[in-house]
Parts: C-alpha cells; sequence; structure tokens
C-alpha cells in the first residue's frame, strides 16, 4: 500500500452498507469519496457470487487507492416467522384467541403454524409474541411444547411469514444457524476483515463464532435481543467490538428504554477499549429523500457526541435513491459536530481508567503530552492493533496514524476512532522509528514543518503487545529530501 491521501477531516468512522444500490466498482468508490470508511456486506440477501462479487469489488477499489479497506460481513442469524395463511394474511383484533402450534396447514383467523418448537417448549403465561417488528403484540395465555394459545393484546393485519420476537425468555437457539456457518466459511475464504454476528443472547454464543474464525477477522457481537444485556460483561470480554443494533433491540424493548441502553453500551465498549457501532435507522428517510429529518440529524450527532467509534448506513447506502448523499450527510454531520467546542467536553465524559500495564499507562499519558505540547499527530508502530485501540480509547483530539507491518491488522483498524492505518515495512532501530514517524506524517498531511508528533513502539521493535516507549519529536522542513524513501 503506497497511497499517501490524507485522512479524514473526523475522527468518528462511517460504516456504510453495499447493496444494490452501491454494487458496482463505480458506485462503491463513490461512496468511499463521500466519507464511506469501511463497507458493510449484508449476508442475509444475495446469492454467493453477488457476495462475492462485492467483496472482490471493494479490495479492487483498495488496489487502486492504495488505501488499506475494510470489510464487515453480516451473518442474518436465525429468523423466527410464522407460517402462511390460506388468504394470505388475517385481521387480528383485540381480544381475540389466536393459537400458535406446529400443525403446516395454512392459517386462518384462529390459528397458524409457528415452525420453532424451541420457542414453544419455553412459553410460559404473560410472555409476550412481538409479530411483524413488533405491529402485532400477543400474550400467552397457556402453553405446552406443541402450541401457545395466545389472546391478541395490539390487534394488526398478519400476513405470510412475518417475523416473530419473543422479548420475555431467552430463545434456546443458537447463535450461528446452518446458513450463518455456510456464510461465514465464504467470507473468511473472501479474507473479509470482521465477522458480525447477530441474535447474540450469551457469552457462548461469541465463543463459538470465536473459535470457528480461528482469528482469520476480528468479531463483531450485534447487541439486539434483551437477554444480551444481562450476559454484557461476558459478551463484551469475548467480542473484538460490539454493534448496538437497535432494530430488532427497539423491538424487543419499550422504545424510551433504547437511547438510554444505547449510551450505556457505548460507555461500556469505550472503557474495554473496543469499537463500538450504532446502528440501523439513523438517516432512514434517506431511503427515499435526498435530505434527512432533523431528529435523524440529531440522532446522529448523538451518538458522535458520545464517542462512538462509528455510525452505520443500512437500507440508506444500500438499496436507497440517495446512497452517496446519505453517506455526504453522514461525513458532514461528524464533521461538524467534532468542530464544535462542546466536542471535546461531551466525548471525555467517559472515564477510561488505564490498567495496570505500561502500555496502558503510556497511551494515558499520551493524552496528556499531546494537549500540553500541541503535538499535531499520535504516531503508533503496531504489529497487532493493541497500542493503536488504546490510543483511540483516550479520544486524544489529534490526528492517530498508525503503521503496521501488517496488511490484515491496518485494514481491521478501519473501524477505529480516529485512526489512519498505513501498511508499510516494520522498523528495526529507534532512529528509524523517530525518522519515519517524521517521514511518514508529512506524507501522509497529517502534519506540517514545525509540528510536534508524539510517538509511540514497542522495543525490541517487531513484537506483539510491547509497547513500552513514548517519544515527543518535532517535524522539520526538510524532512523528505533527508531520509531515503520507504
Amino acid at each position: 500500500m503506497t497511497s499517501h491521501r490524507p485522512p479524514r477531516d473526523r475522527h468518528v468512522r462511517v460504516l456504510a452498507t453495499l447493496g444494490p444500490a452501491s454494487s458496482t466498482p463505480e458506485q462503491i468508490r463513490a461512496l468511499y469519496e463521500a466519507g464511506a470508511d469501511a463497507f458493510r456486506v449484508n449476508m442475509s440477501h444475495g446469492d454467493d457470487a453477488g457476495k462475492l462479487a462485492l467483496i472482490a469489488a471493494v479490495r479492487s477499489l483498495e488496489g487502486r487507492l492504495g488505501r488499506p479497506m475494510t470489510i464487515l460481513a453480516d451473518l442474518q442469524g436465525p429468523k423466527l416467522r410464522v407460517g402462511r395463511f390460506a388468504d394470505g394474511r388475517v385481521d387480528l383484533e383485540t381480544g381475540a384467541a389466536f393459537r400458535l402450534d406446529l400443525d403446516p396447514a395454512p392459517g386462518t383467523a384462529s390459528r397458524v403454524q409457528l415452525p420453532h418448537p424451541e420457542i414453544l417448549a419455553v412459553l410460559r403465561p404473560g410472555h409476550r409474541l412481538l409479530l411483524d417488528d413488533g405491529k402485532i403484540v400477543l400474550r400467552v395465555v397457556e402453553a405446552d411444547d406443541g402450541h401457545a394459545l395466545t389472546e391478541v393484546v395490539v390487534p394488526g393485519t398478519l400476513s405470510n411469514n412475518k417475523g416473530v420476537n419473543v422479548p420475555d425468555v431467552m430463545v434456546p437457539l443458537p447463535a450461528l444457524t446452518s446458513k450463518d456457518r455456510h456464510d461465514l466459511s465464504l467470507a473468511l475464504e473472501a479474507g473479509v476483515d470482521w465477522v458480525a454476528l447477530s441474535f447474540v443472547q450469551r457469552a457462548e454464543d461469541v465463543a463459538e463464532a470465536r473459535k470457528l474464525i480461528g482469528g482469520r477477522a476480528s468479531l463483531m457481537a450485534k447487541i439486539e435481543k434483551p437477554s444480551a444485556l444481562d450476559d454484557m460483561d461476558g459478551i463484551l470480554e469475548l467480542s473484538d467490538a460490539i454493534m448496538v443494533a437497535r432494530g430488532d433491540l427497539g423491538v424487543e424493548l419499550p422504545p424510551e428504554e433504547v437511547p438510554g441502553v444505547q449510551k450505556r453500551l457505548v460507555g461500556m465498549a469505550r472503557r474495554a477499549g473496543k469499537p463500538v457501532v450504532v446502528a440501523t435507522q439513523m438517516l432512514e428517510s434517506m431511503i427515499v429523500s435526498p435530505s434527512p429529518t432533523r431528529a435523524e440529524v440529531s440522532d446522529v450527532a448523538n451518538a458522535i457526541y458520545d464517542g462512538v467509534d462509528a455510525v452505520m448506513l443500512s437500507a440508506e447506502s444500500a438499496a436507497g435513491k440517495w446512497p452517496v448523499e446519505a453517506v455526504s450527510m453522514m461525513d458532514a454531520i461528524a464533521r461538524k459536530v467534532e468542530r464544535d467546542a462542546a466536542y471535546q467536553q461531551q466525548v471525555g465524559f467517559v472515564e477510561t481508567l488505564p490498567e495496570p500495564t505500561t502500555a496502558d499507562a503510556l497511551c494515558a499519558a499520551a493524552r496528556s503530552i499531546q494537549a500540553t505540547v500541541g503535538a499535531r499527530a499520535v504516531v503508533c508502530f503496531t504489529t497487532s492493533g493493541s497500542t493503536a485501540r488504546r490510543v483511540a480509547r483516550e479520544r486524544i483530539p489529534a490526528n492517530i496514524l498508525v503503521m503496521t507491518p501488517k496488511l490484515s491488522t491496518a485494514r481491521r483498524l478501519g473501524l477505529t476512532w480516529g485512526v489512519h492505518a498505513i501498511h508499510t515495512r516494520d522498523i528495526g532501530s529507534f532512529e528509524e522509528m523517530v525518522a519515519k514517524s517524521k517521514r511518514m506524517s508529512l506524507r501522509n498531511h497529517v502534519a506540517v514543518p514545525g509540528d510536534r508528533l508524539v510517538v509511540m513502539a514497542g522495543v525490541p521493535f517487531g513484537v506483539p503487545g510491547s509497547t513500552n516507549v513514548l517519544h515527543v519529536v518535532r517535524v522539520v522542513g526538510d524532512e523528505l529530501d533527508r531520509h531515503t524513501r520507504r
């Protein structure tokens, strides 16, 4: 990777979903130029060939631009659905009795198949069933292993194969279906950088996926089930990042609880030093409109004020009429928020106490030194990316220039707050570290002559997890002329 494109004029990352509206190389490049820092491939849709084509298009763009590109494969997870109706749909009225059972016969106004015996086995009187994204609510009156008799609490029209949410119980289903295992193998063979795991309910779900991934990609746990909130410490410990997936989470939780849960999850991830992505319906109206609502802009801005690592576009960039405009709007909101004088106070509200390690102590010191001497950038040399993530956790108001000899590390850091990662040869001495910091900061436009840099690395060089050097240098005007280009 040899391109020296300047970093984005913001720290938060933009994750854009690819789809029918953004599937060609030209469209993907347009999203990148508009501000997309990473690309999501939704494994729920399309065939294998289509998914592989999207991944290949991003890698082709990476080669043309000379910049590491980040690809996230989002697994579908179990999809709980009712069966089909004799007439395609029925109207359910308040107070009516409605039966869910295992009988595959076409449904009527009084019953329909629920082809999930695992759910029927755990339902108890009083439990709720939310149908069609919560538009219809049923309450269980009686249940056994073969059926559940319910009362309609919130009425509506129910049609074929609509989704079912069960918020009051942990569903005894694994997070990975046979389809997910196939998609995971496909994505890993294609070389994706991140895998997002859906339907996470407990830490064991993450452990199973991590074992299958085997270090070939980083793992992001999607928090969309209320049961996951009861095991967040374990889930976060086993994950490389989390996504606040407000779609299903907003269906299964009372809507008024979602903002508080979002802030709690963001705070937990930031304290752990792991990337956190906020997703779902961020600029939803831009699926059909060239401009968002003011409420949507405020929603995106509030997530950025909270210090999230990335904000995500779903259908807005995948299937909407205005994909490039949606990315441009997300980029504009982020830049405006980060220029607000109140941003640094807000983003520093989460206290990130260092662990009792040399690396954490140095990263905490780097923030203080940067503020004191007004350093333009923090330069990190890393193999695994851990130093970069620690520095990003401090939310230092400066560029974070990361140099790594591992292309996979550079790619995976594309979802980390403020990081501009470069794939380059490793260093072998202290003198080379200083010289390369100055040279690359100039080439990549993160500093100008006269600026100070805070440089972090580990000695011996090239050994992962050995960050033990913090050095302050000043860039001079002839750095590019005095050193051999590498």
